[in-house]
């Protein structure tokens, strides 16, 4: 029993010898000059090198690290597998998996896949969600009627922008407020439900509370900038009871470690481990892409049989409806579609905007109907 972290590094004959060297120094630092009777008393807290192989350009090593090495938490675990390791950028950590023993200090995602689809009550197709755009430097009557427009199109869920957090003009519970009043007023005109997640921000010791503010006042989800405030911030908040709505996990900041790091570990296994319900990343369609491989490895990262509930991955950044068959094609439909520009961009209005993305998913699923704000986006879309 114990962590297992996999990385990779240029393909070298010498391998196993860097993989027990790294295993060493990692754990119990160097034997040279150990007494015998230390050795032995550290044999137990030892890395072991537990297999080693190659691809045409790569060698890849995995390492056991004991179970009694670390606390049950990402900082201890992170600083064990990769600490010191991170600043040699020959070395990149691309998966990892954690003891069941451990299952209780990362229990994951409180609604995931099943939980979000009885919320919104849609259990036959992908979700679309789009995002406010345009809403820094205006005040809450042009967010609010955003957000009208967007719910109109047929939306599931409204997310704020990453980069708005509390400000003057807009203050965060006031944008709680204002969503909880229109996601009601548009559950009793039409009867379907929606959420609006609210930019999680402020000082880190202060999170839970805010959190817990931002429920109080009406927030039905919450969107967390996960990698500048750190994976224990965003595991303590999911294990918090009274922080009772699904979290959004936005990869801001994550670029700046995907060097060292793989993307699917990044943004699929760790944020299902820290409890985020939904996972952003960029789609592997638009100018910020993820390579394919590591998508797809998102994807299945997210749905993999585990201890903790399968979350929903969200493909995003350049993605319109011409792109909404591809998606399905490949992420199935257990996914959200996320949408900004391909929204508000739309020649009629974001409302249609919505109704193009509504209506791509269901001609991609064979299902018959209008395809009015589908067209007109295509004409704009494909001559992009």
């Amino acid at each position: 029993m114990g962590i297992i972290a996999t990385y990779e590094i240029n393909r070298t004959d010498r391998v196993a010898d860097i993989a027990e060297k790294i295993a060493l120094e990692l754990t119990v630092g160097t034997w040279t000059d150990l007494p015998h009777l230390e050795r032995q008393q550290l044999q137990a807290y030892r890395g072991e090198v537990v297999s080693t192989s190659h691809t045409d350009a790569t060698s890849r090593f995995t390492i056991r690290y004991p179970i009694e090495n670390v606390s049950p938490d990402f900082s201890s675990i992170l600083t064990t597998t990769f600490g010191k390791l991170s600043l040699d950028d020959s070395v990149r950590l691309i998966d990892f998996e954690l003891p069941a023993s451990l299952s209780a200090d990362f229990p994951g995602a409180k609604f995931g896949v099943d939980g979000i689809r009885d919320q919104l009550g849609v259990d036959d197709r992908p979700l679309v969600m789009s995002i406010f755009k345009g809403v820094i430097g205006r005040d809450l009557q042009f967010l609010e009627q955003q957000l009208r427009d967007q719910l109109a199109g047929g939306i599931d869920i409204v997310k704020d922008d990453e980069i708005l957090y509390d400000n003057p003009l807009t203050p965060s519970l006031e944008r709680a407020r204002i969503g909880a009043s229109v996601i009601q007023e548009h559950f009793n005109t039409t009867g379907k439900r929606a959420l609006y997640a609210v930019t999680l921000s402020g000082p880190v010791f202060g999170l839970r509370d805010q959190a817990r503010r931002l429920i109080e006042a009406g927030a039905t989800a919450l969107l967390f900038n996960v990698y500048t405030y750190g994976l224990d911030a965003l595991r303590e908040l999911a294990k918090d009871p009274a922080i009772r709505v699904p979290i959004l996990a936005h990869p801001a900041f994550a670029g700046a470690l995907t060097g060292s790091i793989s993307h699917s570990l990044l943004l699929g296994k760790f944020i299902r481990l820290a409890g985020a319900d939904l996972t952003l990343f960029p789609s592997p369609y638009g100018s910020l892409a993820t390579p394919p491989d590591e998508a797809f490895a998102i994807r299945d990262f997210s749905a993999k049989p585990h201890w903790s509930k399968p979350i929903l991955p969200v493909p995003s950044a350049g993605i319109h409806p011409g792109l909404v068959e591809d998606i399905i094609r490949d992420f199935g439909t257990d996914v959200v579609i996320n949408a900004g520009g391909g929204i508000h961009g739309h020649p009629d209005g974001a409302a249609a905007g919505a109704r193009a993305f509504r209506q791509a998913i269901e001609q991609a699923l064979g299902q018959t109907g209008r395809t009015d704000a589908l067209d007109a986006a295509l004409k704009v879309w494909s001559t992009r």
